[in-house]
């Protein structure tokens, strides 16, 4: 093979394999800033926009945020909330999220539960999608919740958390329930732990006044309830 006939092959292989980087460029996104990957280990993501502001993490559990309202994060009031995804408002505070466990414990006993949530501005949720397991007891439902008009208090929770179970935490307890300082169930729809489905309706106290379900084997009624819980009337089928 001569010279000319050597370079015009040459020639011919460096076209071809700039062709081919073209045509492989071409397929994929190289704008500036974007990655992509076939599969990334993390414990950890914040997603912020452009100016910083936080909108969602999602996180392992040792990884979990605690609460963040306008930015600010401060401990947790349940020590560590788990793993799952935290969504955030135009202005970085807690706005819902998506949370989940479960596991078999040293006693042999299964655990776990599901929980997506969406929350009152400033304050706690005010519709759940939740589950929760223990020792082969479970629930499942739907709740509304009403909220107090002021941000909530999370030096209240915080303080209510930390003490130890005993007279002075039920009747600190059982007087924020009284004054409603963190809001009071409306609607529970769902399946209780004794296996019935049940629908229960609350007057604006949180006080149940309706109460329709279907237990495991088949009843169904309907109860009227006054506001101390007293049962006023039932309706069952075939009742007058």
């Amino acid at each position: 093979m001569n010279v000319n006939k050597l370079l015009l092959l040459y020639s011919g292989i460096l076209t071809a394999a700039f062709a081919f980087a073209v045509v492989s460029e071409a397929g994929a996104d190289t704008r500036p800033g974007k990655a992509a990957f076939e599969e990334i280990d993390v414990k950890r993501i914040n997603v912020r926009e452009d100016d910083g502001t936080i909108r969602m993490i999602v996180s392992n559990s040792s990884h979990a945020p605690g609460i963040i309202m306008h930015g600010k994060e401060r401990p947790h009031p349940a020590g560590n909330r788990g793993a799952g995804i935290i969504f955030y408002n135009e202005e970085g505070s807690e706005n819902g999220g998506l949370t989940f466990a479960g596991k078999t414990g040293p006693d042999g006993k299964v655990s776990g539960g599901g929980h997506l949530s969406f929350d009152q501005y400033e304050q706690d949720q005010v519709i759940q999608l939740t589950q929760s397991e223990y020792d082969g007891r479970r629930w499942a439902g739907m709740i509304i919740s009403d909220r107090p008009d002021q941000p909530l208090d999370f030096d209240l929770a915080e303080r209510i958390s930390k003490m130890p179970d005993g007279p002075e935490r039920t009747a600190l307890l059982e007087k924020v329930q009284a004054e409603g300082s963190f809001g009071r169930q409306r609607l529970y729809v769902g399946k209780t732990r004794d296996r019935d489905s049940a629908v229960m309706l609350s007057d604006a106290m949180g006080r149940p006044r309706i109460r329709m379900q279907v237990t495991s084997d088949g009843k169904a009624s309907i109860d009227f309830l006054d506001e101390k819980g007293a049962l006023i009337r039932s309706v069952a089928p075939n009742t007058p």
